[in-house]
């Protein structure tokens, strides 16, 4: 009887250790498809004009050049697309984790009447297309006087519906004994969310970092209504006019700016997908 326990048991191991196997080769399978349309663009704007876009396509080109980096820099005020979008994602990024937070403490850990339904008309938000809201918030920004600002850009997405989500989710995690002991100790509550509640949430903090800093660079909706000036475009905005305003109608080119615009966002997002994986999961554990 027990050499059929154990008999069952080491098939069972060997299905499990076998299906583990099956797995993992499936999500690399995976990976390998979604990364292919990122290697091929990386391929082809290091090929010369001349072999780029072959068919069959080059996977491992025998040439490479730079020309088509170089020419990125000659056609388009480069440098100064990414320092306007550095500057836009730094302001979004650190004002949205501020308002996020302190929103996501109050629904999270205050009681006031009405908590519960003005955090329900909150998410409601979440619902109503970007589109929608076009007319309006143009007319907001125009009679403030900051078309063709960065404030225009940068002010509006300072509120971030889905960080308050995010971060109130997580903060309902903490236990409220570590909260009450601080109370204890005469801290109110200023002193109880950034010596408390800031300190234990830095995995949601870093993914929710990471998530507006890579929507903030990728912005081209609302900079492309409010941006007119070549010198206060963002990255994606200029990218847009490579092939038009600019006057280079090369497609290699255009592949050479946009492998520097995803290349490095691409490399971020591996580095931190443990953070974020840590913070969708812990963030989840309470409704």
């Amino acid at each position: 009887m027990a050499l059929d326990r154990q008999v069952r048991t080491a098939r069972w191991r060997g299905l499990r250790r076998t299906g583990d196997w099956t797995l993992d080769l499936f999500l690399v399978a995976l990976a390998l498809l979604i990364l292919t349309p990122f290697y091929w663009m990386l391929v082809n704007s290091l090929l010369p004009r001349a072999e780029a876009f072959s068919l069959p396509p080059v996977w491992i080109p025998s040439s490479i050049t730079l020309d088509n980096y170089v020419e990125v820099f000659d056609t388009l005020p480069f440098v100064r697309l990414v320092l306007n979008s550095l500057k836009l994602t730094v302001i979004i990024t650190a004002g949205a984790l501020i308002t996020s937070t302190l929103a996501a403490y109050a629904f999270a850990r205050l009681q006031f009447p009405g908590r519960d339904l003005l955090f329900i008309i909150l998410l409601s938000a979440l619902m109503v297309p970007q589109q929608v809201t076009v007319i309006p918030t143009f007319i907001l920004i125009r009679n403030l006087g900051l078309l063709d600002t960065h404030e225009a850009v940068y002010l509006p997405a300072l509120i971030n519906v889905f960080g308050t989500f995010l971060l109130r989710q997580f903060f309902l995690s903490i236990p409220r004994d570590l909260e009450d002991a601080a109370r204890i100790d005469g801290a109110g509550h200023l002193r109880i969310l950034w010596n408390v509640i800031v300190p234990l949430s830095a995995p949601a903090l870093s993914a929710l970092a990471i998530f507006i800093a890579l929507a903030a660079w990728n912005e081209f909706f609302w900079a492309n209504i409010f941006l007119t000036s070549p010198d206060k475009m963002t990255l994606p905005v200029g990218l847009v006019m490579l092939s038009g305003r600019f006057g280079t109608g090369s497609p290699v080119v255009t592949l050479a700016a946009l492998s520097m615009l995803v290349v490095p966002l691409l490399i971020l997002f591996a580095i931190a997908q443990r953070k974020i994986t840590e913070s969708v999961a812990m963030s989840g554990l309470k409704g």
